[in-house]
Parts: structure tokens; C-alpha cells; sequence
């Protein structure tokens, strides 16, 4: 961590300013430049943290030389981490490390025939994961919520049909462990991102998580959330980008597809991309999915339905199942050329 002092400091103010360092057991190293005086701090920064060092006398600025999400960044795990879904009855899918995974299905498990149904979808195209969410949170209170645990039912009897692992969303700490009975991966949502509490207890359930990047959340954030995961011993955790909010209208959200980049160089956890969420447009997540394929995500989450005119939640954003086909081909192609592997 490195001290940053007021050009004005006194030296009183710089001797005060290591005896606290030393007093923490931590190394100060002085360096008086012509217009700036530093302290460089060795040691635990962790021991740091608790401490208001910008309330000390002659501070100007505290920078952090290691970032704060320990676990999730490439410092703790210099090598790309491989996050396997699935096994047992499931066909295990695989994201990072050169695996690029396929999640698809509808936004909301609405009966066991549609389910069924899009289930096959899924597996005849391509994919890995079947998603369906059983619990939704609507920013209306009068949309459809969900059908509860008879949806995770019907969400796990149709992946088992199909030998596809099942992902679903949770929304609070309270249903984590009956999530946890069904699920083969647990989602949290957008909305959750930086729900703390829920974060903790999804950790504590030692399933794989999908970790969605909140609407207004920075991508520290969205690894800072992370980092409430990993801390409670899950070690597979997903990212995902879904778009955050912007000022043009033009799309449901603004495609941060740079993000996915970024994170690649910041931290060692996968990233997925969902152009079905950020764009709100079917015209536009083919090219969108593409896009987030070629600048290095390790998988593509989509949401498919048969009759989207009849879809109890987020309808008019899904692909067909035969335009989901033909996408699935197209990333394939893309993946080859990127030198991601679809197992």
C-alpha cells in the first residue's frame, strides 16, 4: 500500500505517519520527491484495511497496491480456473480454461410439457445447461413470480430427461438450501449482485454459482460480490455480463462487452456473457453473443422459448429454437477460431 502525503506535511506529520506504520507491525518506506512525498507500506494489508489512515495528519491519498478481492484475483490464481457443472446423472459442462459453455432456456418455468420441450431444445442444439427460473424477482409486485419449488421440480426432472445440469436463480438467503436440493448450479440474479447476506449463505451451499453483474455495478463490484462467494469456501464461481444501465434506448441495456476483457486481466474466475438480458432483442443477440465469444468469454447464456407471445416472463427477448440452433453453429465457428473448446 503506498501512502500518498499533502505537499504541505510537515515533518512532524511524516514522523507520526511511520510511527503508526510501526505500531501495526508493518515496514514504511519514506521517498521525498520535489513535489511529493510518499510512504511505501510492506506487510499484511489486511491489517490496513480496518485502519482510517486518510484521518491521519499530512495524508492526502491511500492506494491500494493489491487489489481487494484476494480470492477472485489473479494474484491468488495466477491460472485460468475451470468451473465444472453437473455429473452424476448430468453430463458435466464445463466454463474457463479453454471451455466454452452453453446455458439456454426460458426465463421462467411456466409448466412440465414446455419444460420438457425446451429441455430437448437445449441438448439437440448444442448446449450444456438447461436455466429456467422458479423464483423471480419482478419489478412489479402483480408479474408473474414464479412457480416456487414445483418449478425447481420441474426444472430438475427436465434436465435429468436430457442428462443437462440445471441452473436456477435464488432470491433469498431462506431458499438457498431448498435451491441447493434441485440445482445443479445456483444464479444470482442482478438484482442480488450485492446482496451480502445471500451471497454469504450461497456460499456456504458448495454448489457451482453464476454470478450476474449488477444493472449499475462496476466491474470491481461484480468481483468484490465474488469475493463474498469464495470467501465461504465455494471455489466455482461464474461470472456473468448482462448489460448495465445506460442512457440509450435503443437497447434493454448497455452491452459492456469490454468488460469481459477486463476481467480477463484482473482476475482468474470465468465470465460468461448474456446478450439476451443486455439487449432485450432478438434482432440483435446473435451478433451480440458473437461479439462476446470473440473478445474471450467462456460461455454464452441465452433464453429460448417455443411461443414467446405466450412467455409469463421476459418473452420478447428469446430466441426460437431454430434460431438458437443456428446460433449455436455460429459460436461454434467463432470458438474454433478464438481456440475455445466446446466439449
Amino acid at each position: 500500500m503506498i501512502l500518498i502525503l499533502k505537499s504541505e506535511v510537515t515533518d512532524d506529520q511524516i514522523r507520526h505517519v511511520l510511527e503508526r506504520v510501526d505500531q501495526l507491525g508493518l515496514q514504511a518506506h519514506l521517498s521525498r520527491g520535489t513535489f511529493r512525498t510518499i510512504v511505501g507500506i510492506i506487510g499484511d494489508e489486511e491489517k490496513l484495511r480496518a485502519e482510517p489512515l486518510r484521518a491521519i495528519p499530512g495524508v492526502l491519498e491511500v492506494v491500494p497496491v493489491l487489489p481487494p478481492y484476494k480470492l477472485a484475483s489473479l494474484d491468488a490464481h495466477p491460472q485460468p480456473s475451470i468451473v465444472t457443472v453437473g455429473g452424476g446423472s448430468s453430463r458435466p459442462a464445463k466454463f474457463g480454461g479453454g471451455h466454452l459453455g452453453l446455458i439456454a432456456g426460458p426465463c421462467a418455468v411456466e409448466s412440465p410439457e414446455r419444460m420438457f420441450r425446451l429441455a430437448e431444445v437445449v441438448r439437440r442444439s448444442g448446449g450444456h445447461v438447461l436455466r429456467g427460473g422458479a423464483y423471480k424477482p419482478r419489478t412489479s409486485p402483480y408479474s408473474f413470480q414464479g412457480l416456487g419449488e414445483e418449478g425447481l421440480r420441474i426444472l430438475r426432472d427436465a434436465g435429468d430427461s436430457q442428462q443437462l445440469p440445471i441452473v436456477t436463480e435464488v432470491t433469498d438467503p431462506r431458499l438457498v438450501e431448498t435451491v441447493a436440493r434441485y440445482a445443479d448450479m445456483i444464479q444470482v440474479g442482478a438484482r442480488n449482485m450485492q446482496n451480502f447476506v445471500l451471497l454469504t449463505e450461497v456460499g456456504k451451499a458448495g454448489l457451482p454459482v453464476l454470478l450476474k453483474r449488477g444493472m449499475s455495478a462496476s466491474v470491481e463490484d461484480l468481483l468484490m460480490s465474488a469475493e463474498y462467494v469464495l470467501s465461504q469456501g465455494t471455489s466455482d464461481v461464474v461470472l456473468c455480463e448482462r448489460g448495465i444501465k445506460g442512457f440509450d434506448k435503443t437497447t434493454r441495456n448497455l452491452y459492456d462487452v469490454a468488460s469481459v476483457a477486463a476481467v480477463k486481466r484482473l482476475s482468474h474466475l470465468p465470465i460468461i456473457v448474456d446478450p439476451s438480458h443486455a439487449t432485450g432483442r432478438p434482432d440483435l443477440i446473435p451478433a451480440c453473443a458473437l461479439a462476446g465469444v470473440a473478445v474471450g468469454a467462456d460461455g454464452v447464456h441465452i433464453e429460448i422459448h417455443d411461443k414467446p407471445e405466450e412467455a409469463k416472463s421476459d418473452g420478447p427477448q428469446a430466441l426460437l429454437p431454430e434460431q438458437y440452433r443456428e446460433l449455436v453453429e455460429q459460436i461454434r465457428r467463432i470458438a474454433e477460431v478464438v481456440g475455445k473448446r466446446i466439449d
